[in-house]
């Protein structure tokens, strides 16, 4: 797990500095939008923020416990599409993480509810599999650089 106090950028893939975007969240502001919610989430998740997490969690679908000891070392977050209607909004996303000396991925389409103010993460439909990256495809790691420069 990052050390939070040395986190230059963010780990959602803001490119923002993370005191200037996830952090706020975590540290109560509310998320103005599902894939707000979503990128925070993600950051929290490769923090290892359990209370965070569930306190984003609707109450309805929220776990009791979050154990996140076995979690994968989650790199990095792709937003393929979101959007909001009233207090219901979608995030459709692509969670990359290493597993051993590969990389794995979680896709999901969220569905997030907001209630008196603040947006909540309700469920989704995960899907997870195995990322094969080309040696001049973009590095998983969303360092931005190939493959083969980076983390072949």
């Amino acid at each position: 797990m990052p050390d939070q106090t040395n986190i230059s950028y963010c780990l959602c893939g803001s490119q923002r500095n993370y005191a200037d975007c996830c952090q706020r969240y975590h540290d109560g502001d509310i998320a103005p939008t599902p894939e707000a919610l979503m990128g925070s989430r993600f950051t929290g998740f490769a923090l290892k923020l359990e209370d965070y997490l569930r306190s984003s969690w609707h109450q309805s679908t929220r776990p009791t416990r979050l154990n996140l000891d076995d979690s994968p070392d989650w790199v990095s977050l792709r937003i393929m599409d979101s959007g909001k209607t009233g207090d219901t909004g979608h995030v459709h996303f692509q969670a990359i993480y290493r597993m051993g000396s590969g990389w794995g991925y979680l896709q999901e389409n969220s569905v997030f509810v907001r209630e008196d103010g603040r947006w909540y993460y309700l469920k989704g439909q995960p899907d997870e599999g195995i990322l094969k990256p080309g040696r001049n495809e973009p590095c998983p790691c969303g360092s931005g650089r190939k493959f083969k420069v980076c983390c072949l």
